[in-house]
């Protein structure tokens, strides 16, 4: 690459990282700027700046066909992570866009998350932490996970790991996804696959674990909820939980508990009804976030980048 390459740098979880590679995007002619952004550009945002970049490392910024047909230079998207559901992959290639991601990614942290999930929500730890903070010193009584049955949905990379870690846990893992679950996790634990609707029924507790697809939006509402009666935990994306039936669910005692990484709208509003809610834990889309996992995709999303712009 001889000619200068200017690059839009807007995953917030890399902006600190981004003067290590200095090194790198002087050797391949890449100029890097690093915008303010919260969570993530909207449409909007990104229409005013994308027509000045010949690349971007993206985060869950919405690169819609507007954007993606506006953007006349652009060569390469390299997304900073695994879930590509805000990138309109059909527009990239219709404009010769390239599309990576970072498969793999994440699996053991997330992994970890959901395992921590769990724990806290059957033994009410975060209100115990709350209950001794106050000068209470209450003593609820929690859920044993020895004897229960743990159902994850979407057995991918991630979904893999969470089962490896339910089976350690529980008596029974239930697996679900469109595609066969290996023969080595099948040996290697107790997993079965079954139907989402015999998950659900089965399940005292279900992980939402695949990606976010037309067949998989909103694929969690009040009568799925009914089903499960336990405990649910999404690290995956807010889209597949209907989030007002969630809400109700957890407000009338239909469900159990709920541990929420993941929302329709991020940052969630700090007066949104989940935020009163002491049957329920709230993360900040913080999974995946360790320092070693960070370092790892940080690395690939900047090799995919200069492959991109390579191509």
């Amino acid at each position: 690459m001889t000619n200068e390459h200017r690059v839009l740098v807007s995953c917030p979880l890399m902006h600190g990282s981004v003067e290590q590679y200095e090194g790198v995007f002087e050797e391949n002619s890449i100029s890097a700027d690093v915008p303010e952004v919260g969570q993530q550009l909207d449409e909007d945002e990104l229409l005013e700046i994308i027509d000045d970049y010949h690349g971007v490392i993206a985060g869950d910024d919405e690169f819609t066909r507007k954007v993606i047909e506006s953007a006349k230079n652009l060569k390469v998207i390299s997304k900073w992570g695994i879930g590509t559901d805000s990138i309109d992959e059909e527009a990239a290639r219709d404009n010769g866009v390239e599309v990576y991601n970072t498969p793999g990614a994440f699996d053991d942290e997330v992994g970890d998350v959901v395992v921590g999930y769990t724990v806290m929500l059957t033994r009410d730890l975060h209100k115990i932490d709350r209950f001794v903070r106050e000068g209470r010193w209450e003593c609820p009584r929690g859920t044993s996970l020895a004897d229960k049955t743990f159902g994850v949905v979407g057995v991918g990379s991630i979904g893999e790991a969470v089962v490896r870690r339910a089976d350690a846990l529980c008596a029974k893992v239930l697996g679900n996804d469109v595609q066969p679950i290996s023969d080595d996790l099948k040996r290697d634990t107790s997993v079965e696959a079954v139907e989402i609707d015999e998950l659900l029924r089965r399940s005292d507790i279900v992980s939402l674990n695949c990606p976010l697809t037309p067949a998989t939006e909103k694929m969690i509402g009040s009568e799925e909820l009914e089903k499960l009666g336990g405990y649910l935990i999404n690290t995956a994306r807010g889209e597949l939980v209907k989030q007002d039936e969630l809400v109700e669910a957890l407000r009338d005692g239909v469900l159990q508990g709920a541990a929420l990484d993941v929302f329709k709208e991020e940052p969630l509003p700090a007066d949104h009804p989940l935020t009163e809610m002491d049957n329920v834990i709230l993360g900040s889309h913080n999974a995946q976030n360790t320092d070693e996992a960070v370092q790892e995709v940080n690395d690939r999303a900047v090799e995919n980048l200069i492959e991109g712009l390579r191509e």
